[in-house]
């Protein structure tokens, strides 16, 4: 419809919102719905095409503006807003641009403040940079003027209402049922998993599917920078987020602060959502120090490039030596999964390898699972996750009672 009979709608629902600013949502809907019936210009227009401008006008109020329906769409898995008047979606694996924009920078700053209050944090030009999320836990990423150049940039990565299981991921081809059944008797056992993979890879997904296999009656340490993660199988769960600093430069509450916080809350297992810096060596030690089966992700190309980037992050925030890092890293992690985002867009596990101790000074690494590509149909890559050996270390399972069967090795890399 007219850009300026929306804009004047709107400015007449606004007019009365002295009136009706204490209306609940409901009553400001019939109010809007009112305001929309009675003008005459708008007679011609269908029912479907009315309750459509009336939603959009309710959203400008009580929603996102034009990015409600974006973010309500089930479909949509990424809402990237570069400016306000350059917005794009991922849906289906891919992205389009599409032809909407804000009526104004003002009105796209109006929603941003919106949002990262909702989660009392703040985004200023002192400080541009924040990750927030919205009510239904969709992660927020902004960042403003002068850093972002176009203006005010937003990217919302959205997460299904209910989240995803190792069958869902199994059935979309992520990991075959093998090795879905071998990670469940890892969690089970106590095993320390790090994921790693880089950016739309899955790791958060991953990470939360692989916590629902986590016993119900332990007690849960969620630690994340914005609460993502769906953890409904375990009752005794805390869930713990940073918090920024204030404009004085007050009161941030960082990762290293929730984790050395919740070894006193007596925690079976601490889960962190991602490690980026110091908090590395903070997660090293829980792991170490009793809380076995604590799991993590972060960032890098390979399971071999992520040793190489926690080694770094360790080193930012202590002064070790580099061979007391590597002995930290090969006594708290089992386990190493890496996922990578291939060519045709599907996110896959590309391999399962165990850490087998130190050798020569450096983190010894046994494959044992390995995605090997066979091939491409319709576009869409064909390969499977195949064994390559046994598990080394099988303590923490025969401790637990877990049954492990060996899968028939097609080829061992150590």
């Amino acid at each position: 419809m007219d850009e300026e009979l929306f804009r004047q709608l709107r400015a007449e629902v606004r007019s009365g919102l002295d009136v009706t600013s204490a209306l609940d949502n409901d009553e400001l809907m019939k109010f809007i719905e009112r305001t929309v019936f009675s003008r005459r210009e708008l007679q011609d227009l269908t029912a479907t095409e009315k309750r459509k401008l009336v939603r959009r006008i309710f959203d400008s109020f009580r929603g996102l503006d034009i990015l409600q329906p974006l973010v309500d769409d089930p479909a949509i898995t990424e809402i990237m807003v570069n400016s306000h008047r350059d917005i794009f979606i991922e849906q289906n694996g891919e992205v389009s641009k599409l032809p909407l924009e804000f009526e104004s920078r003002t009105r796209l700053e109006d929603i941003i403040q919106t949002i990262v209050s909702g989660v009392n944090r703040v985004v200023n030009e002192s400080s541009p940079i924040v990750d927030a999320r919205l009510k239904d836990g969709s992660r927020v990423n902004i960042v403003l003027p002068p850093i972002a150049l176009k203006g005010p940039t937003m990217t919302i990565r959205k997460f299904p209402e209910k989240p995803m299981t190792m069958d869902d991921l199994t059935r979309r081809g992520a990991l075959g049922e093998e090795a879905s059944l071998f990670l469940q008797k890892l969690v089970a056992g106590k095993y320390n998993i790090f994921i790693s993979g880089g950016t739309g890879s899955g790791k958060t997904t991953f990470l939360n599917a692989l916590s629902q296999f986590i016993p119900g009656d332990e007690r849960v340490i969620t630690i994340e920078d914005s609460a993502e993660l769906q953890i409904v199988t375990v009752p005794n769960l805390v869930s713990l987020e940073t918090r920024n600093a204030n404009t004085e430069g007050r009161g941030e509450i960082s990762i290293r602060d929730l984790i050395r916080s919740s070894l006193r809350m007596r925690p079976n297992r601490i889960v962190v959502g991602e490690v980026r810096g110091g908090e590395a060596l903070d997660m090293l030690q829980a792991m170490n120090t009793g809380h076995d089966g604590s799991l993590s992700t972060g960032h890098a190309n390979s399971t071999r490039d992520m040793i190489s980037r926690l080694e770094t992050m360790v080193l930012s925030g202590a002064e070790l030596p580099i061979a007391v890092v590597r002995q930290q890293i090969a006594s708290a992690i089992d386990v190493f999964v890496h996922l990578s985002r291939l060519r045709d867009r599907s996110r896959r596990v590309m391999e399962i390898s165990e850490v087998a101790g130190l050798e020569n000074g450096e983190v010894v690494l046994h494959t044992l699972y390995k995605f090997r590509e066979t091939g491409e149909k319709d576009g869409r890559i064909i390969g499977e996750l195949e064994p390559q050996g046994p598990l080394l270390n099988q303590d923490k399972l025969k401790m637990a009672g877990i049954r492990y069967d060996p899968p028939a090795s097609k080829e061992a890399v150590v």
